[in-house]
């Protein structure tokens, strides 16, 4: 079993190469932004998950493996996923291209990767006032996929621990409803190496899963949001 002050060592490490990576390519995307086409921009953000992802692995001996990406249309989608850490929201940013992520308002004031993510066209939501946040969520949400961007949505709303899937909103399924876009499941077992709320990381494996685009063009949005939930707990117990 890995000691805990091997563990504390290799996350300090990680974030020793994390931090200023994060910094160099926000930066980067920032000041070539305006002469850099949308196919551009997404290289750099997806250069930046990349260098992440590998710095992981090299720091912390944390690797992934995908089941199921051919799943993944070339057709805007909403994307839905449980959720238990950061990690997720870096590997996904760079499944599909273009996307705008669900995130919270006060992220965008993060020095650097928050000012890059303003440009992405995010969907940026206030979670201290629900109901406006679900107005914003489907709003913003249609407006980004009929111009041809993918949404990701965290139905759970927050990360969960490892093995925990809180009940999902059904503000994803409204949306996909709304926008007549089909909905890509995704389930991921992220916490069990990067776990909310903590600073250390665990040596292992992710599995990620991706199921097959789920229409949703006259659908129930209650019914497809228990789908999609039952399939992901489903994926989670194998």
């Amino acid at each position: 079993m890995t000691s805990s002050f091997v563990l504390f060592f290799r996350s300090l490490l990680f974030y020793l190469g994390y931090v200023p990576i994060t910094i160099l390519m926000s930066a980067l995307l920032i000041v070539l932004f305006p002469i850099t086409p949308a196919r551009g921009r997404h290289i750099i953000a997806s250069t930046w998950c990349n260098a992440v992802l590998n710095w992981l692995r090299i720091s912390c001996n944390i690797r992934y493996r995908i089941i199921g990406q051919a799943n993944i249309p070339e057709q805007p989608v909403v994307i839905l996923a449980n959720h238990q850490s950061n990690w997720e929201a870096i590997l996904f940013y760079k499944l599909k291209y273009p996307v705008s992520p669900m995130l919270k308002k006060e992220l965008m004031n993060i020095p650097f990767w928050g000012w890059a993510m303003r440009l992405q066209k995010p969907i940026a939501i206030d979670r201290s006032q629900p109901r406006e946040a679900g107005r914003s969520l489907l709003t913003q949400g249609v407006e980004r996929i009929r111009e041809g961007n993918s949404v990701i949505v965290f139905p759970e709303g927050t990360r969960s621990s490892s093995g925990v899937i809180r009940r999902f909103s059904r503000g994803g399924a409204k949306l996909a409803v709304a926008a007549g876009a089909p909905i890509v499941p995704i389930a991921h077992n992220a916490g069990d190496c990067w776990p909310a709320r903590t600073f250390l990381k665990r040596p292992g494996t992710i599995k990620v899963v991706i199921g097959e685009p789920v229409p949703s063009a006259g659908k129930d949005a209650n019914e497809l949001t228990t789908q999609i939930e039952h399939w992901i707990r489903q994926q989670l117990l194998v």
